[in-house]
């Protein structure tokens, strides 16, 4: 499961996503990717999910590159606990996602591969996203 090596603190605070994407909203290494279209926290899990899902359709030729981590502590209280009497235990880590950021992009394979390969990680996510392609890529001109 995804999740950082050594956090500074063990807890965070909850915090508020407003806005768009500032940082982490063009592609960067591949051709095709996919874009978050609303905001939300997507586990390790999740993420995991969508890249089998992505790697199995694309038969491992071609790469694919995962632009978000989840590094957000979310803390859990037990159950038939009451309120109050301090935060609860850290219980797994979130990737925070805002409009317009990029998910997961791929590279090496033709745009019907990467359009499915990608729309099945999507089903996987919590959110919706759109699937992007880089502005001077040929789709008529394919040599992948």
């Amino acid at each position: 499961m995804l999740q950082p090596k050594k956090t500074k603190f063990r807890r965070q605070q909850k915090g508020r996503q407003k806005g768009n994407a500032q940082r982490g909203n063009q592609l960067a290494f591949g051709s095709f990717g996919i874009k978050a279209l609303e905001t939300k926290w997507i586990t390790g899990r999740q993420i995991e999910a969508a890249r089998i899902a992505v790697t199995r359709y694309m038969q491992r030729q071609g790469q694919i590159w995962i632009r978000i981590f989840p590094d957000k502590p979310i803390t859990r209280k037990p159950a038939d606990v009451r309120m109050g009497k301090g935060k609860g235990a850290p219980e797994g880590f979130v990737a925070p996602v805002t409009p317009g950021r990029i998910i997961i992009e791929a590279e090496g394979v033709s745009y019907e591969i990467a359009k499915e390969a990608l729309r099945l990680a999507a089903q996987k996510l919590p959110i919706t996203t759109k699937f992007v392609v880089r502005r001077d890529y040929d789709i008529q001109n394919q040599n992948a």
